[in-house]
């Protein structure tokens, strides 16, 4: 009897990575937590971390922080790769963005090095409106953005984590691109107005110029990398770009993906959207 798969999971207490470990868990699989604070610390910016969190680990899920956008990520990323295959990791799945050409250098520095690697081109998470920076705007009954109506089709973040566990799992995934959206397009605005009647609470959604909305991080002490690699993604990838749908999920789970309204729904029921909650 062969000993269980033992995954990496890089940003594993994260939105998606968190989900993932779960999955691997429930599938009898052992799991490696990646990151600063785990048993066997794992830094992106500390590469000394690195081989010690590959130590006997067959496959990994490659999420990078802060972002596949940010200068470094593409060598960063191969460098990984290049030591994760060396070392025995053979199966490699990287979380990527749709329509960043900055991700697709990151993908290809991965593909380089060989190895069982697949690729998830998720769009933007649904989840970020429940457990992200949008949480505390809409807790205060508006969200303001520097985007318009630009549609971008919200993908759960347990989809994600689902092809993710069943490619990381099984075979038959090497060399595939995956293309993970929710089954719906909405504007920001329109996603706002679900949350509001799911709620019964008045929220809004205000567009706001570029530099506004960068002026308004920076006054809450956010830092300037940061606010530069937000403003880039609100006011370039989502320039409607991405405004379509990708069948990743029914793809790799052979279902469709769920919309945005179950985890609206989800979400609400919970009461993360009640003023209040947060504290």
């Amino acid at each position: 009897m062969t000993s269980p798969l033992l995954t990496l999971v890089l940003g594993g207490t994260g939105k998606t990575g968190r989900r993932v470990v779960r999955r691997m868990a429930d599938r009898g699989h052992r799991v490696r937590i990646g990151s600063r604070n785990a048993g066997i610390p794992f830094d992106w910016n500390d590469a000394a971390t690195w081989q010690p969190a590959l130590a006997g680990v067959d496959a990994v899920y490659v999420s990078y922080q802060p972002d596949l956008a940010v200068p470094g990520a593409p060598e960063a990323i191969g460098a990984f790769a290049e030591l994760a295959v060396h070392t025995g990791a053979r199966r490699l799945v990287l979380l990527s963005g749709r329509g960043e050409p900055e991700a697709e250098a990151c993908e290809k520095a991965l593909a380089a090095r060989g190895g069982e690697w697949t690729v998830l081109r998720a769009s933007f998470f649904a989840q970020n409106f429940s457990e992200g920076d949008f949480l505390g705007p809409l807790l205060d009954g508006e969200l303001a953005l520097p985007v318009g109506d630009v549609e971008e089709p919200f993908v759960d973040a347990d989809d994600i984590a689902e092809v993710a566990a069943t490619v990381l799992a099984e075979g038959g995934h090497t060399g595939r691109t995956y293309d993970l959206t929710g089954p719906r397009l909405l504007t920001f605005a329109q996603a706002a107005h679900e949350i509001a009647a799911a709620t019964g609470r008045e929220i809004g959604y205000v567009t706001v110029p570029a530099e506004a909305y960068a002026a308004e991080l920076a006054a809450h002490g956010v830092p300037t990398d940061v606010t530069d690699l937000l403003t880039y993604l609100f006011t370039e990838v989502l320039d409607g770009r991405n405004a379509r749908l990708g069948d990743g999920v029914r793809q790799v789970l052979g279902r469709p993906a769920r919309d945005f309204a179950d985890h609206v729904a989800e979400a609400a029921a919970s009461g993360v959207w009640n003023p209040g909650a947060a504290s």
